[in-house]
């Protein structure tokens, strides 16, 4: 195998939430194509370091302030890479092409357009997901009560919903699906269904949600590209298979102990980052999970945290 080129690359996010493309010399490796800046580290060089030396080389500009976003290896026939990927929120200076590259600064959904390196098609769907992936009780109760909470919940900000739902009839999980789906809309919100892709499309959801069941159940990936598919994962062979089926992310759990699964031995963060550190694809961190546990998981290359009782709104703002 290739020795591993370790690279830091940077994310930088304007003000208008426009992420900053750089376009590869024709002449260079995956000429032509789009990249996130940055470059490879100089042996034993810490990443935030090399991340602030590349900036600085490559555009210009001093970082005020980063933090990790995604870590990926990618193997191509020549090379393989390690992607250490920041998300740079604020710097000095005006991001310039100093080694003459073009430069694009490009909305998250456009990116699509942009030709890359496929080592960096992951940094892609980590941009363009939050960092709460909120899970709903899966207990309907009283069907005003559980929409109540669930538009409270989107108006603390979440933007990212997997609608779990157990013990109904297919009438009535389509008839509160279509209602959570127009809610969660209203919010500039997305909504994943948890059960199959017929009732997904039924409802007008967002994408699809497999339990560890369905994960191991498909050979092929069982909704459209422009749908989002997530995956519930809890070893390193569902992590292999969600990627496998070209999931856009994944849970992994559980982290730290529950309450709702109290003899499940938890991970702790540092198996959960060794594993996720594997997969070149966004994972939240499951289990025992906290708004006020995000930083933790972004440090151990987590996308952000999902949960339900520690997302999930119960009681309405009056």
């Amino acid at each position: 195998m290739p020795t591993l080129i370790h690279v830091a690359a940077a994310a930088l996010i304007d003000p208008e939430g426009r992420v900053l493309l750089a376009r590869r010399h024709a002449d260079s490796h995956q000429g032509g194509l789009w990249e996130f800046p940055g470059g490879k580290l100089e042996p034993d060089e810490p990443v935030a370091d090399g991340l602030r030396r590349e900036l600085h080389e490559e555009l210009g500009i001093d970082i005020i302030a980063h933090r990790p976003l995604i870590r990926i290896t990618h193997h191509y026939p020549d090379r393989s890479v390690l992607l250490d990927v920041h998300r740079v929120d604020a710097w000095r200076g005006d991001p310039g092409g100093r080694e003459g590259q073009p430069l694009a600064w490009v909305a998250p959904a456009e990116l699509a357009g942009y030709p890359m390196p496929a080592a960096d098609v992951p940094i892609v769907a980590a941009l363009q997901l939050p960092s709460r992936y909120l899970i709903t009780p899966p207990q309907l109760g009283d069907q005003a009560a559980f929409l109540d909470a669930l538009e409270a919940s989107l108006a603390s900000g979440i933007r990212l919903v997997q609608l779990r739902l157990f013990d109904l009839s297919q009438d009535a999980l389509l008839a509160v699906g279509r209602k959570a789906r127009a809610l969660c809309h209203a919010y500039h919100a997305r909504v994943l269904l948890n059960g199959s892709p017929e009732s997904a499309q039924a409802i007008g959801a967002d994408g699809l949600h497999l339990n560890s069941r369905q994960l191991h159940g498909l050979r092929t990936r069982p909704i459209p590209a422009d749908r989002l598919l997530a995956a519930s994962c809890h070893s390193p062979a569902d992590l292999a298979q969600a990627v496998h089926l070209g999931a856009d992310f994944a849970l992994l759990s559980p982290v730290l102990p529950t309450r709702s699964h109290p003899d499940a031995e938890p991970l702790g963060w540092r198996r959960f980052a060794e594993w996720v550190n594997q997969v070149p694809l966004p994972v939240y961190a499951l289990g025992g999970m906290h708004p006020g546990l995000i930083e933790q998981a972004w440090q151990h290359g987590a996308q952000g945290v999902a949960g339900i009782r520690g997302l999930w709104v119960d009681e309405p703002a009056r």
